[in-house]
């Protein structure tokens, strides 16, 4: 038997939906729906089952968090605190930002997105902090029903490949203490290789992340593809200080700096 809590604000024409489950094994779930409410976000889900191609769900779906705070560490649970499943649709990181597109796109009606967001962001939908996917490569492994790594298929003879030992720093220690280290090849396509052509095999609604050079980690940041105008957009939960939001960003512009893109896309 559950014990179930259910606040409700009024916030100018939006509501705050904010929900805390108990269960008898002391499972606990904090959801705040922030700007949209219960039947806002019943609609998106209504509206985004109408669409055939994947990519422009997606491009729907992202889009209705245009201007959305960016907000680091909304999830909670470490080694030694318990994993509390959260949606935090008032502020979002780069991947939790992610895990919500995703979740909304699965869905196939709105009191199946939690289970969703459950399924993507935890290997077998287990809410422990030891089957969270913390790391972006995780996804096609963890996900392969839905994610597929395509940056091979994009970047062709450009691609590069490297040996990752994710979660292990340079020193030895660990970024993340209480999860294992996990041998992995990670593909990627160097930034100075990304030209007009590779650029037309991106589609819209494909996933990128910031390929990283650092030890034990594969990518630095994460963000969605959008082709619009001619041109290609980086969707992405922008922790700069100019943004501190969801915006659009040239992605020529974005990634002249960084070190390459890996590109998963939903099936």
């Amino acid at each position: 038997m559950k014990l179930k809590i259910i606040t409700i604000t009024f916030i100018s024409f939006y509501s705050l939906f904010i929900q805390t489950n108990i269960g008898v094994a002391g499972e606990k779930e904090k959801i705040d729906y922030g700007k949209f409410s219960v039947q806002q976000l019943e609609q998106i889900v209504e509206i985004s089952t109408l669409f055939k191609d994947e990519g422009e769900k997606i491009d729907y779906i992202s889009s209705k968090f245009m201007g959305t705070a960016y907000e680091e560490n909304t999830l909670t649970g470490d080694i030694n605190t318990p994993e509390v499943f959260t949606i935090n649709l008032r502020g979002i990181d780069c991947y939790t930002y992610l895990d919500y597109v995703e979740g909304l796109r699965i869905s196939k009606a709105f009191h199946q997105f939690e289970d969703d967001v459950k399924a993507t962001r935890y290997q077998k939908a287990k809410v422990e902090f030891k089957k969270r996917n913390h790391f972006f490569s995780d996804w096609p492994v963890y996900n392969k029903d839905k994610i597929k790594d395509v940056t091979k298929e994009i970047g062709g003879e450009n691609t590069k490949s490297t040996t990752k030992y994710l979660n292990k720093k340079e020193d030895g220690s660990l970024y993340l203490p209480g999860i294992p280290v996990v041998e992995r090849e990670i593909f990627y396509i160097p930034s100075e290789s990304i030209n007009d052509d590779i650029l037309k095999k991106m589609n819209t609604g494909d996933y990128v992340g910031i390929y990283t050079d650092r030890e034990g980690l594969d990518v630095s940041h994460t963000g969605i593809i959008i082709k619009k105008n001619d041109k290609t957009y980086l969707r992405h939960a922008s922790p700069k200080e100019i943004y501190r939001k969801v915006v659009d960003e040239d992605l020529a512009e974005y990634f002249s700096d960084k070190p390459g893109l890996v590109i998963f896309r939903s099936n």
